[in-house]
């Protein structure tokens, strides 16, 4: 088993470029999308802006190497102050197998 970074990242689908791009640049090698979620945080409930539902969020999770978290969470980080939206970076371990194709 191998030590990673584990990136979960909460925001809004309009961002989501930006975001993507942020890891990429961070040295990310992959990441999943998930869209349309919705929940509720500490940080209210999301109906501050009207224009826009719950629904238009997207959640993506991604894995690292624990030398890139520096610079995934100076990426991702000037989004989220721009934009909002949330970030959670915890350990993680890889259960590296064999994949064969044929």
């Amino acid at each position: 088993m191998q030590p990673v970074k584990r990136i979960e990242i909460i925001a809004n689908y309009v961002e989501l470029p930006r975001i993507l791009d942020g890891l990429e640049k961070a040295g990310v090698p992959g990441y999943t999308v998930i869209r349309d979620v919705a929940g509720k945080s500490l940080r209210g409930d999301g109906t501050h802006d009207m224009a826009m539902t719950m629904l238009d969020n997207v959640y993506v999770i991604a894995f690292c190497a624990p030398d890139k978290i520096t610079a995934v969470g100076e990426a991702i980080r000037s989004i989220l102050n721009k934009f909002g939206g949330s970030c959670f970076i915890s350990d993680a371990l890889e259960l590296r197998t064999t994949h064969c194709v044929g």
